[in-house]
Formats: C-alpha cells, sequence, structure tokens
C-alpha cells in the first residue's frame, strides 16, 4: 500500500492539472495531451491508453460530459459553461497502480447537477467509511442502493469497481449495488484488500447505452450523471485512500454528512 501511495499521488497531480484546465473554452483533448505531457514527463505509464477493448482506448484519460457516464473519449469537444465533467485516470507507477475519478463543474451548473455532484460524492465516501463497519461487501453496496433511492439518484448497474495492485483490474469486482448474481460474488472486509470504488450516479435512469465509438457510455433518457472514484487500502486500522488528494478532503474514519435531498 505504501508503494501504491507514489501511484496515487501521481493520480491526484493529473486531477490537479486537469482541474485548472477545467474552464470555458478548452477541449477535452487539450486537457488529455496535458495530463499525458505529465505523466511522459515523469516516466509513469497511463493505464488507458491502448486498453483493450473492440478498439484500443486512445487517450490517457477518460473525460466524461454531461449525460455520459464514464469512458468518454477526450477530442474535439468545447468546455462550456455550465458543463459537467467526470474525469477518470489510471497510473502504473513502478510496477503499482492507481486510479481514481472526480466529477467537476465548469463554471456554474444548474441546481439538478449540483444536487448530482453531492449525492454522488457522497455516496462515494459513505461506502469508504463503510468498510471499517460492515462485514461484507455486499453490505455497503445494498446501504449505498438505498441511500441512492432516499437522495433520488440511481447506481450505475452495468460497470463496476475493481480490486486494484500490480494490474489496474484485479478481482474482486466491486458492484455499486447487489443483484442475485452479484451477490454470488460477494466478498468479506479484510485487512490487505486495496479497491478502485467507484459509484457511477445518475439524475435519472440507471439504464446505459455504448455509443458507436465503442466506448463512451452514455444515459438513456440524456440525464446528467457523475462519477467519483478513490483507490482505497483496508487495513485493521481502517479504510486509507491512496488517491489522496483527489477531490474534496475526506477523512474516511469519520462519518460523512448527508447532502439536502
Amino acid at each position: 500500500m505504501a508503494l501504491m501511495r507514489d501511484a496515487g499521488r501521481i493520480v491526484a497531480e493529473c486531477h490537479a492539472i486537469a482541474r485548472e484546465l477545467l474552464r470555458p473554452g478548452v477541449t477535452t483533448a487539450e486537457v488529455d495531451a496535458a495530463v499525458d505531457r505529465h505523466l511522459t514527463t515523469l516516466g509513469a505509464t497511463p493505464l488507458f491508453k491502448g486498453f483493450p477493448g473492440d478498439v484500443p482506448f486512445p487517450a490517457s484519460t477518460c473525460i466524461s460530459i454531461n449525460s455520459q457516464i464514464v469512458h468518454g473519449i477526450p477530442g474535439g469537444y468545447v468546455l462550456r459553461e455550465g458543463d459537467l465533467v467526470s474525469f477518470d485516470v489510471g497510473v502504473k507507477w513502478k510496477g503499482w497502480c492507481g486510479d481514481a475519478a472526480w466529477s467537476y463543474a465548469v463554471g456554474q451548473v444548474d441546481p439538478e447537477k449540483t444536487h448530482l455532484m453531492a449525492a454522488g460524492r457522497y455516496l462515494l465516501h459513505r461506502a469508504i467509511y463503510n468498510t471499517a463497519h460492515m462485514k461484507k461487501w455486499s453490505e455497503v453496496a445494498d446501504d449505498m442502493t438505498r441511500e441512492a433511492r432516499r437522495l433520488g439518484v440511481t447506481l450505475v448497474k452495468k460497470f463496476v469497481g475493481h480490486g486494484i495492485g500490480r494490474e489496474m483490474h484485479e478481482p474482486p469486482q466491486v458492484p455499486n449495488t447487489m443483484d442475485r448474481d452479484l451477490r454470488r460474488a460477494d466478498f468479506d472486509l479484510r485487512p490487505g484488500l486495496v479497491l478502485a470504488i467507484e459509484p457511477m450516479v445518475n439524475a435519472g435512469k440507471p439504464d446505459v447505452k455504448v455509443l458507436g465509438d465503442k466506448w463512451t457510455a452514455v444515459t438513456t433518457d440524456g440525464k446528467p450523471s457523475v462519477h467519483y472514484e478513490h483507490t482505497v487500502g483496508l487495513t485493521p486500522n481502517g479504510p486509507t485512500l491512496l488517491t489522496e488528494g483527489v477531490g474534496e478532503p475526506f477523512d474516511p474514519l469519520e462519518p460523512p454528512v448527508s447532502p439536502v435531498p
């Protein structure tokens, strides 16, 4: 975990670069290029670039706008006031991986997006906190599902979090909401596990479709979506953030405060 914290520090540096550039008039390709230059300078490996699929992923970062949930491909889109941007980056450094996503507002966003962002941050922080107080991941996921329903948002089922270590995607799968099939893959929360916990939260329905580029996942109803993710190590003293510095400060041993519905 100490070695992974170094990878997490680089992930946080990438987020800091992106956060400064997420303003009207900047293209998502420019954001990706700035992060890619930073990783090249450090000699760190961008885990997303070339990731296999129907077509290899072509960029170092995923940048998803408004109704795009995850896996948005950076390109010529010009950011505008009021956009909601989910920025995701994974890095390998000296043989170990770090992965984190955060959703950022470009200027002022409308009340629906403001509430969605608050709900997404809360659900991530609550899940991290609960890893110290619950015995199985299914308990955490069920709690997230109840809280999402209370807040009037939905959790995406199609995509899940994951174990992470020497590789970006390792067992176990870490779903944000449990159904019968996923419950069979439930796992104990025990010291030594390192998890990428990443709720994807929609303002409308949880349904997903993938665009013709074979990567960009969007909401089927056109409603906005957010994506929040930390790499989290489970220890005898509770969870520790290995991607500390991404997003708002958070103490994983203190219970989070619920946003106003």
